[in-house]
């Protein structure tokens, strides 16, 4: 090890918490800095599913031709302001260039070493913090109509298989039997063992965060303002008008990432990707494990005393409230998917997800400047790869190599 460092990590969500947690067990002094707290942004909102297998990004080959359709109509996941599209044109273009069967297969491969063995990172993350008791291990399931609509999506099931994923097919009685709280018309479901979901995922943040404080760490909640650089070293972040002076920063601030990154010589092209939940509280069934419910791309998970459906798409920038109608849709598909289920109350949540071009998230350490680290653009995949993302920095910043390639997620791919 490389001696002990004081180190400032701009942002308290599950990356942040993550990487605290890891460094702090390599001896290192940690200052967690967020201007909400910590676990209260994407790293509460979030689906909860530690889902391994999502490995497949957004843009599949297909897309270009099926997204107009799916804008324009209000039964499709996807949603768009449409006063913010002069603003989104450029990121979207990039984005979009990717929508084809190579680069899926490329994205698929860099993530997988991130998320693939989600649950046994969660583990060791959490293990001996207190904040194990928020981890469930569970099966995750994809439903679909019958087997013709599974066929359907062969080329993304054809590229978790490539990716060393397996599973079980439950067609027609075999998946009532599994878990009988669903409507008749699902009739095939693809399970993946060895998943798993928090069942609290802001308390479980809060409560790997409260850990790293009872461990001698500082919390601070303030907005950062900028990184201070001497001779091409980070030396300290400002912050609520004051510098705090260190020897390593890492970024790990979400979406809101992007103009620390851009101080930092690295230009990520970041959109938000807003996500939404709906909370159905004290229903009166739960699912027997976290779901993906294809025809509508929503999760439904089952948490501590609710059920939280949380998916959708919609651009429309950090600034915006949200819109009605993806809340509308989940609604709507929640009666469809559990026809008998009955709940006391809702909580509706949006929130954002950090969403680069090229759907690979940002790892590694900021080109030309010693002692800067990022750790973000997780897109869908924040909280599955939480704990592993904050191990992998925790490996680069005291000199170890890790056992993977690194090159594939280093920001030096967006420097300026």
């Amino acid at each position: 090890m490389s001696g002990k460092k004081t180190i400032v990590i701009i942002g308290a969500g599950i990356i942040g918490v993550s990487a605290a947690v890891w460094l702090q067990r390599d001896g290192h002094d940690v200052t967690l800095i967020d201007k909400a707290g910590p676990g209260e942004g994407t790293s509460h909102g979030n689906g909860g599913v530690l889902a391994s297998c999502s490995i497949v990004p957004v843009t599949v080959p297909g897309l270009l031709r099926k997204a107009p359709g799916m804008l324009l109509s209000p039964s499709q996941p996807l949603f768009l302001k449409w006063g913010y599209l002069p603003k989104l044109i450029p990121w979207m273009t990039r984005y979009l260039s990717h929508a084809n069967a190579a680069d899926v297969g490329r994205i698929a491969s860099a993530l997988t070493p991130v998320i693939g063995d989600s649950l046994n990172d969660h583990k060791a993350l959490a293990d001996g913090t207190g904040a194990e008791k928020w981890i469930m291990p569970s099966d995750y399931l994809f439903l679909y109509k019958n087997r013709a609509h599974y066929k359907d999506d062969a080329f993304g099931w054809d590229i978790r298989r490539r990716n060393g994923f397996t599973w079980d097919e439950l067609e027609g009685p075999a998946f009532h039997a599994y878990d009988p709280v669903y409507s008749e018309d699902i009739g095939f479901a693809a399970k993946l063992s060895d998943h798993g979901h928090i069942t609290d995922p802001g308390r479980y943040v809060k409560d790997l965060a409260a850990h790293v404080e009872a461990n001698g760490g500082t919390i601070l909640r303030a907005a950062v303002d900028d990184v201070v650089q001497e001779n091409g070293k980070a030396t300290g972040v400002r912050a609520g008008g004051e510098t705090i002076a260190c020897d390593t920063v890492i970024v790990t601030a979400g979406v809101w990432s992007g103009p620390l990154a851009k101080r930092l010589g690295v230009s990520v092209p970041l959109e938000s990707e807003r996500g939404y939940h709906l909370e159905l509280v004290e229903p009166s069934a739960t699912p027997r494990s976290p779901v993906m419910v294809v025809s509508g791309k929503f999760v439904a998970t089952p948490m501590d005393g609710r059920i939280r459906l949380a998916g959708i798409v919609e651009f429309g920038g950090l600034d915006a409230p949200p819109s009605r109608a993806p809340f509308e849709l989940m609604r709507k598909n929640a009666r469809m998917a559990f026809p008998g289920l009955t709940w006391k109350e809702e909580v509706e949540w949006m929130g954002h997800r950090p969403a680069p071009t090229d759907s690979i998230p940002i790892i590694g350490e900021a080109p030309g400047i010693n002692g800067a680290y990022m750790g973000f653009g997780h897109h869908h995949i924040g909280l599955t790869g939480g704990p592993k993302t904050g191990r992998l920095l925790a490996q680069m910043i005291a000199g170890r190599t890790p056992n993977t390639d690194m090159s594939v997620y280093a920001p030096s791919r967006f420097a300026t």
